[in-house]
């Protein structure tokens, strides 16, 4: 079988499976199976398949129709300027959350050597492309999860940014160390009864422990709030991503906490998704 035949088998059943990107999604399904790139599958639709490859494939495809993320089959995700690695132990990274790259860079852009704290570093995707881009930052990640830890290290071992890291294994209410110039958070903050209600890609293999924000969706937003309140020195940058709905409830939070707030900051869909403040 070509690969021209085998995509458009791919994608019948993804479509049937109510798969909202069929060709596309068996494109990279493809790639990943064959060992190149995208570009060479759209070049090459004439070129035979092995049997092993193609058998490979249609595993791909059937996770892929009980709605596994594309990015936790393939175990990468195009973030910013650079390739995380995932994996289902990580949030996949999410073009909304670039909103916190791009208002460090605004609002810090005049300064150096500055030390920068992100609280659930997750894959890394923040903190790293943010010392990717500024190669005088320092970073500190923390996280309750070791695989996460983990997974950051290998990421920051691919873009070259280890030596500027630390990485330590710790609640944020635990943690105590060091004062930081600027802090940077994504925690979860989706109410626990709508957690249910997520797309299934969603619901169904990310770690819960990355989205459920408690019964009013702000336990962990409070602790990051507090904790960072902290940590942070004076006249610090704290920026922060929220829920489409929260922006009066983390407000007052933060005000509560010392905290000035400079904008509020709205996604591609309008919703308000990033708050930048600073500590008074």
């Amino acid at each position: 079988m070509n690969i021209h035949n085998a995509i458009a088998d791919g994608a019948k059943i993804l479509n049937s499976n109510f798969i909202v990107s069929p060709y596309l999604d068996a494109e990279i399904l493809l790639a990943k199976v064959i060992r190149k790139d995208r570009k060479y599958i759209i070049l090459n639709f004439n070129k035979s398949i092995t049997y092993k490859d193609l058998k490979t494939f249609h595993k791909l495809i059937k996770l892929r129709s009980l709605r596994k993320p594309i990015a936790q089959i393939i175990n990468k995700k195009n973030f910013w300027n650079s390739e995380f690695f995932v994996t289902e132990d990580t949030l996949i990274p999410r073009p909304e959350s670039e909103l916190i790259i791009e208002n460090v860079l605004k609002y810090c852009r005049k300064k150096s050597k500055l030390h920068i704290l992100e609280v659930g570093v997750g894959s890394g995707c923040l903190l790293l492309s943010i010392l990717k881009e500024r190669k005088d930052f320092y970073g500190t990640g923390i996280d309750i999860s070791k695989k996460c830890l983990n997974i950051t290290k290998t990421n920051a071992i691919n873009l070259k940014v280890k030596s500027r890291l630390k990485l330590y294994k710790s609640d944020v209410d635990k943690f105590n160390l060091g004062k930081y110039d600027l802090v940077i958070s994504n925690p979860p903050y989706i109410k626990k009864h709508s957690l249910k209600y997520l797309e299934k890609d969603v619901s169904g293999f990310e770690p819960k422990l990355a989205l459920n924000g408690g019964l009013d969706g702000l336990s962990e937003i409070r602790k990051v709030i507090k904790q960072s309140s902290e940590l942070i020195k004076k006249k610090g940058i704290f920026i922060l991503e929220i829920g489409f709905d929260q922006k009066n409830n983390v407000t007052n939070l933060l005000k509560k906490e010392g905290f000035y707030i400079n904008s509020i900051k709205k996604d591609l869909a309008k919703n308000d998704r990033c708050i930048v403040c600073t500590k008074i």
